[in-house]
């Protein structure tokens, strides 16, 4: 295994957007991550998941002169539910080349444990006898599935208690074997040769193809769209399977910008009480639902008022042309300054309210599916008038919502940067003419649109 030298540093991508930093010190190894930092004891004691995967397990037994301190991983018994590995999101910047492609199956995960099909909260599909002869007494993870874009069908099949004949529609795809202590690739290897002896009909594995770099990860993930599939999931070479959510599983969709009106508030619960929880909103189709996330503190507290326009951004439609994971993304200042009234002064009279009428998506008027606004530019999206003074730029991928401006003023750039609703971060650099600053502007912002950020 690789040693770091002493005095110096290496850099391990973990379940963060920025790489964690592995020091050794005078043969004291630290770790820039949460787990490692948040440890009570000597430093000199200390160890964390990274590195143990760095330096491995037995050179950091030897290190602590003894059994390693138990994981910071959910067990089985802190569970409910078969013990599962879980995926994070990709953040649009890690570097997965040399990790496992595969399409990511809208179906109905399903852990097999040698015996039944169980759902992630632990509750039991009532497959018949028929569909899962021949399975091993091993556990298997994998996925229901019937066919892309016929999630709503699969539920209604899956979740039947009388063991009906509409499972001969269905197929379980099995992508891991939990139960083995192996790499990813000797566990795919394990499965492959199981199968290969035994005949099941309502089986297969799920192919995986090795990620040669980013532009490859675009062209696929576009590709498994475009036949109307979910996404990606990629799984980093050599990991081992984990129970909860861990890096080495990670997902990727496209998210799609959308308007609405809002036409309602529901009043929030837990650490929102008191605040907004969820704008209701209506599409230009009829199309009713809730907006419950995206949203900063101060938009919680003054939330755009009933009558105005907001931007969200979703997955895909349901069946019946419902936005999938909406997410607040802003309010359409410039559609909603040309109403009599003020929006924000509209925003401050908002008081939390007695009641809601609308939790949950309705259908009032037309059953035609509203094309979405924009999409979320790919990596090399062209941009757009290069020559602009000012470029705004905002991404989100359901867990953190930013903005990226860029201005030139001469031969000067000016960067401002962070969080939705903040005033953010600005930095300023000066180049020896305005051809050179219009060329790093330009540069700046390929990098930006690379990583997911739309221009607004």
């Amino acid at each position: 295994m690789p040693d770091i030298p002493d005095g110096e540093t290496v850099e391990v991508q973990g379940s963060a957007a920025k790489p964690y930093v592995l020091t050794n010190v005078g043969g004291v190894y630290s770790c820039s991550c949460p787990a490692w930092r948040n440890q009570s004891t000597a430093i000199e004691k200390r160890t964390c998941k990274h590195l143990r995967k760095y330096r491995g397990e037995k050179e950091e037994e030897e290190r602590l002169g003894g059994e390693l301190p138990t994981r910071a991983v959910k067990s089985s018994s802190d569970v409910k539910g078969p013990p599962m590995l879980l995926a994070h999101a990709w953040d649009n910047t890690q570097d997965l080349s040399g990790w496992w492609i595969s399409e990511k199956l809208d179906g109905v995960r399903a852990y097999w444990d040698g015996s039944r099909f169980l759902s992630r909260q632990g509750n039991e599909f009532m497959a018949p006898n028929w569909f899962v002869d021949g399975l091993p007494l091993t556990p298997l993870d994998g996925e229901l599935w019937l066919d892309r874009k016929a999630f709503q069908k699969t539920i209604s099949i899956v979740r039947r208690q009388d063991r009906s004949e509409h499972w001969k529609q269905i197929r379980y795809i099995v992508f891991d074997a939990p139960a083995e202590k192996s790499v990813f690739e000797e566990r795919i290897e394990f499965l492959k040769d199981h199968f290969a002896t035994r005949q099941q009909p309502y089986t297969r594995l799920l192919d995986h193809t090795l990620c040669r770099n980013v532009s490859h990860l675009r062209r696929e993930l576009q590709r498994v769209e475009s036949l109307g599939g979910e996404g990606l999931m990629l799984r980093q070479p050599g990991s081992r399977y984990e129970i909860g959510r861990s890096a080495s599983l990670l997902k990727v969709k496209t998210f799609h910008d959308a308007e609405a009106t809002v036409i309602g508030h529901q009043n929030g619960r837990g650490k929102h009480k008191g605040r907004l929880g969820a704008l209701v909103v209506r599409l230009a189709d009829g199309t009713e639902f809730s907006v419950g996330t995206g949203f900063t503190d101060k938009q919680r507290e003054q939330p755009p008022a009933v009558g105005s326009v907001v931007t969200f951004r979703y997955q895909e439609f349901t069946d019946a042309g419902v936005p999938r994971f909406p997410s607040f993304v802003r309010e359409d200042a410039a559609v909603n300054s040309s109403s009599n009234a003020d929006p924000a002064a509209r925003r401050a009279e908002w008081k939390p309210s007695s009641g809601s009428k609308a939790g949950r998506a309705t259908k009032t008027s037309s059953k035609k599916k509203m094309a979405p606004a924009a999409d979320v530019p790919t990596a090399g999206a062209a941009a757009s008038s290069d020559d602009a003074n000012r470029r705004y730029f905002e991404f989100s991928d359901g867990k953190s919502h930013k903005f990226w401006e860029i201005s030139v003023d001469g031969n000067a750039v000016t960067v401002r940067y962070g969080r939705i609703g903040s005033k953010g971060t600005t930095n300023r650099k000066d180049f020896a003419d305005a051809e050179a600053a219009r060329k790093h502007q330009t540069k700046l912002i390929d990098e930006k649109t690379s990583k997911g950020y739309a221009e607004v």
